[in-house]
């Protein structure tokens, strides 16, 4: 990765700030963020000096980056949460706190500071807000530019500084101070940021100089373990190897120091699988781009091109924990495949894509041919209604690879194009082979929406047979017994 992957110090509260770092360092993190106050560094201790002497050291030896976070909640008033803040009618404290923290900052050498703008206070005008922010901020820029020190707002949910777009007015009212810049949570973004992760962080572009890591829903701010809400991990990791995003991203998890140790190491691992997923796909696209362009320009190129996914791709599983085998759902290669032909079938024409889907099936090997049973999915899925000529294909096919024995095959012909287009004779057999060879039902595209009265009657003369048999009845059968309340015309 460009960037270095932390962890905040927020989320070990129940750890001496020693041992938290060393056990980042044991798992493998690169950079920590440092949150100021209890209980890990007081920045108003009489020994601060010391104190950072021996920190210093320390991450020195740890090899771990830091940047400064200023969001401990009760450090300037143990009654209420982050009080005052830079919107408050009076917040002398949190001006000195961040310069306060400037100051840690350039003894530690961080790589800046993390600061937010603040709740407008009831009855406090949005006007009044921005009016109170921009002169305070304008001072501590104005320090933090003295110290070598680069500061970065990040936008909080429910602050006056919300979103990127709040971050960039702040900063083009100051008028674009070099060493202000911007912090971005992945998690916020899901909240409200309008564009989402991606949006975000190219919006930040390269005044990013901060990222946290986290999951969310978006209906709430609050953070989660990876895993646990909507943020798409490999989408903000991509994204910033695109922006070549060379800072700290650190985890971000207040909540779970009970957990510390283990949230780290499974943070970490699902990080470093995120990344992989990442990195496949901006091959993935690389390949596709290419692919189509060769195409296009020349159609014969088609062949050759499509035979060397699987070695530039490679052939693992796309989602390796729901599908480890890559039956169900595919292999990188197959998908790719797929999709470059959903992009060819708005650039060639329909007689040219029918005798392409024809020769590529009846040439290629099992993995090309499921690459084409893909293709035809990915066609039925950008397109309502398909040319005839490539209906016809597409159906010849994918009655072929129904009457095969490769399970591979079968579960790629049960997508959404044998749902839009295969005859429900044809369908209800498909989907019963996919139970007779062992294979999910998660294959089959619009079961809920096809499966009829006689699909359950087929099925329910399987699971007699099997209990005659003293045999056990799949599950797959349950669920499809389950449909008879549907009906579908023959």
């Amino acid at each position: 990765m460009p960037f270095s992957l932390g962890y905040g110090t927020n989320g070990f509260t129940d750890h001496p700030l020693s041992v938290a770092l060393d056990l980042l360092a044991e798992q493998g993190y690169g950079a920590v963020a440092l949150t100021l106050g209890h209980p890990h560094l007081d920045p108003f201790a009489e020994d601060l000096a010391e104190q950072l002497q021996a920190l210093r050291k320390t991450l020195g030896e740890l090899k771990l980056r830091v940047v400064i976070e200023t969001g401990t909640r009760f450090l300037l008033d143990p009654r209420h949460k982050h009080r005052p803040a830079l919107v408050d009618e009076e917040a002398e404290s949190r001006v000195a706190f961040l310069r306060r923290a400037v100051d840690i900052a350039a003894a530690l050498e961080a790589e800046c500071v993390s600061f937010f703008s603040g709740v407008l206070p009831e009855g406090t005008s949005p006007e009044t807000g921005w009016q109170r922010l921009t002169e305070r901020v304008a001072g501590v820029v104005e320090y933090a530019r003295d110290k070598g020190v680069l500061l970065a707002v990040e936008p909080e949910p429910g602050m006056l500084v919300e979103t990127v777009s709040d971050a960039l007015r702040l900063r083009a009212e100051l008028d674009n101070p070099d060493n202000l810049r911007i912090t971005v949570d992945i998690g916020h973004c899901v909240v409200v940021e309008p564009d989402g992760i991606r949006g975000a962080l190219l919006e930040a572009g390269p005044l990013l100089a901060n990222v946290q890591l986290d999951d969310m829903r978006p209906h709430a701010h609050e953070h989660l373990p990876f895993g646990e809400g909507t943020v798409d991990l490999p989408l903000a990791l991509g994204t910033l190897a695109e922006l070549n995003y060379r800072g700290v991203a650190a985890v971000e998890l207040p909540r779970h120091s009970y957990d510390a140790p283990g949230l780290a190491a499974r943070s970490i691992a699902a990080l470093g699988d995120a990344w992989a997923e990442s990195v496949r796909s901006r091959e993935s696209e690389r390949w596709l781009q290419e692919s189509t362009t060769a195409v296009t320009a020349d159609p014969s190129t088609l062949t050759t091109v499509f035979a060397q996914a699987g070695r530039r791709l490679g052939r693992t599983p796309l989602y390796p924990d729901a599908d480890p085998t890559g039956v169900l759902f595919g292999t990188t290669s197959d998908s790719a495949r797929g999709l470059l032909l959903g992009r060819l079938g708005e650039l060639l024409p329909r007689e040219e894509l029918a005798l392409a889907l024809s020769a590529l099936y009846d040439g290629g090997d099992s993995a090309e041919r499921r690459g084409v049973l893909r293709g035809l999915a990915a066609l039925a899925a950008r397109s309502p209604k398909l040319p005839d000529v490539v209906v016809i294909a597409g159906l010849r096919l994918t009655t072929e690879a129904l009457r095969t024995n490769e399970s591979g095959l079968v579960a790629a012909a049960v997508g959404p194009f044998a749902a839009a287009y295969l005859d429900q004779h044809s369908w209800r057999h498909a989907v019963l082979k996919l139970v007779f060879m062992g294979v999910s039902l998660r294959a089959v595209t619009d079961l809920q929406e096809r499966a009829d009265d006689e699909l359950a009657r087929m099925a329910g003369d399987f699971a007699a047979e099997r209990t005659a048999a003293g045999r056990p009845v799949p599950d797959d059968v349950t669920l499809l017994l389950a449909t008879s309340s549907h009906s579908t015309t023959s």
